[in-house]
């Protein structure tokens, strides 16, 4: 994330399945594990028609089938709500027993090295969670005692994979005579095509996660895997007025200029970026694939279509987010199993051929048109490690840090140099606390 946020063919959902990187971290001890307990308390922030959601509904029929007497409590919870009061949630009696939560350093890192968080590794061993990982999907899914990801013990279980790509309405484009784009040229001049018939290109939202998403995709645009690997990893110092940040800020700041981005655009939340191209209203947005599902079932006016950023072999992406135990969970042993069941067969193809992207599914049954098209435009970023982690995961509360930053941007209260200034000082601040 959100959201948010290191061979599909006969083997591209297997793929998936080693690319899922995942979080969590802290303490959490296995004795009291709550195996009496009659009640599940569940909280995740997927909508009923995304992919994820309906695969998890059913998951939750069949834990209640398995579990006869078992109370399933579900809450869906906002990505915001959860972005910024889960610290609060999980240090109170009021903790859930299972809930999503979104993973990296600053996120799930964070709730593992405050001990938020319970120790799942005996369980993924004893699950075989791990064999459906492979080592690359497993990044987000450990950490070590400083809440980095990469190492250490198992916080977080994700099973499922996601990445940013380009949406478009491909009516639109046939209308003004346009081809999807292959360099960043082209989509330049589709960018400006649509401009001078007074259509604004993309559709974005400033308030939450996607602008920033934009601005980190054009920084990688310049980027190769080592830079990816010292911004996320900390292997080596980053220079936030260096060509790739500079370039991705610069740039973006050139787009909302010359039209591409709206203005009133850093008001805009997801949803309603996410309802306005489903609307018609634009002819592109650039988000990740956990709009997919939803994108099938609800778009019915026009045709649409996705694309890889052009210009990039880095993009946004990931396992996607953690399935994680609080320390305080009362039915630690029932969020075990509920865990299991979402990474059993039935589920994960019910999600391949829902629009979206399971990590331990049957290739053979998936036989949706446009999930195959998902997947495969995920196989070619992932066989080329392509997936560059998503660029709020480095600090501490960086997430609203990149979320108020980038709304600058848009509305012109900051230059590039100084948003640049602005995202430097607590990405080194955390370093510090650190010792790195």
């Amino acid at each position: 994330m959100f959201r948010s946020r290191a061979g599909v063919a006969a083997g591209a959902l297997f793929l998936v399945s080693s690319l899922a990187l995942t979080a969590c971290g802290g303490s959490g001890s296995e004795g009291d594990d709550g195996k009496d307990a009659k009640t599940l308390t569940l909280w995740h922030y997927e909508g009923p028609t995304s992919a994820m959601g309906i695969a998890w509904n059913k998951a939750i029929e069949e834990f209640k089938t398995s579990h006869p007497g078992v109370t399933v409590k579900f809450e869906e919870k906002s990505f915001a709500q959860m972005q910024q009061n889960a610290q609060m949630i999980l240090n109170s009696d009021s903790a859930p027993d299972v809930m999503e939560y979104n993973k990296g350093n600053a996120t799930a890192g964070l709730l593992a090295k405050q001990g938020l968080l319970t120790d799942l590794t005996d369980q993924v061993t004893k699950n075989g969670w791990d064999k459906k990982l492979s080592t690359s999907l497993q990044t987000t899914d450990r950490y070590d005692d400083q809440g980095i990801m990469g190492s250490g013990k198992w916080y977080g279980v994700s099973n499922y994979g996601e990445y940013v790509e380009m949406y478009y309405n491909k009516d639109l484009f046939k209308k003004y005579n346009l081809q999807v784009p292959t360099t960043y040229d082209d989509l330049v001049k589709v960018m400006d095509a649509f401009k001078s018939h007074g259509i604004t290109p993309l559709s974005v939202g400033g308030a939450e996660y996607p602008a920033q998403q934009i601005f980190y995709e054009l920084a990688l645009s310049k980027a190769n895997r080592q830079w990816v690997n010292n911004y996320e990893l900390y292997q080596n110092k980053v220079d936030f007025h260096g060509p790739e940040l500079t370039y991705g800020a610069q740039t973006f700041a050139d787009w909302v200029s010359k039209g591409y981005i709206a203005k009133n655009s850093a008001g805009i939340k997801a949803e309603d970026m996410g309802v306005a191209f489903e609307q018609g209203k634009f002819p592109m947005m650039f988000s990740g694939s956990w709009w997919y599902g939803r994108f099938q079932s609800e778009i019915k006016k026009f045709d649409w279509g996705t694309f890889l950023f052009p210009g990039s072999t880095l993009y946004p992406g990931s396992g996607g987010n953690l399935w994680v135990v609080p320390s305080k969970s009362k039915a630690k042993s029932l969020a075990y199993d509920f865990i299991n069941i979402t990474m059993q067969p039935d589920i994960q193809n019910l999600m391949g051929n829902s629009g979206g992207l399971p990590v331990a599914a049957d290739p053979a049954a998936i036989t949706d048109p446009k999930s195959k098209e998902l997947i495969d435009n995920f196989n070619k970023v992932s066989t080329a490690d392509g997936l560059a982690f998503y660029p709020d995961w480095p600090a501490p509360g960086y997430y609203d840090t990149l979320v108020a930053g980038v709304q600058g941007l848009i509305n012109g209260s900051k230059t590039p140099a100084a948003f640049l200034d602005e995202i430097a000082k607590p990405y080194n601040e955390n370093l510090s606390d650190i010792g790195k």
